[in-house]
């Protein structure tokens, strides 16, 4: 072998966000979180309201997801009674363009 060949190491998936990718695509309802933020539905009241099939404690589990990746902020207000919101966060704004050109490619693989 001629030494001025260069040599390239092993290439794996990223550890951290192709897990994080496979988690939200894995929970059904994180793509229709997304929608629901981006059409300024952000309480968790009237996100259960607005999907059907979509229980509480589901949605719960998906917004704890997402805030544990950092793709959503959790805002608490200090009332009575108490009001959540939810936003997506800049590195969400990010992954979610990430996550619409998957779509984009499985539209070409499909067509």
């Amino acid at each position: 072998m001629n030494t001025k060949e260069k040599l390239f190491a092993r290439k794996s998936a990223p550890e951290k966000s192709a897990r994080m990718v496979e988690t939200i695509y894995g929970c059904k309802w994180s793509l229709t979180v997304y929608q629901l933020l981006a059409n300024n539905i952000n309480r968790p009241g009237e996100m259960v309201k607005s999907v059907e099939g979509l229980s509480t404690k589901v949605l719960n589990q998906c917004l704890k997801k997402n805030i544990e990746f950092g793709i959503l902020n959790k805002i608490n207000y200090p009332e009575i009674p108490p009001r959540v919101e939810y936003q997506v966060t800049e590195f969400g704004q990010k992954f979610m363009r990430i996550l619409d050109d998957i779509e984009k490619l499985q539209h070409e693989i499909d067509a």
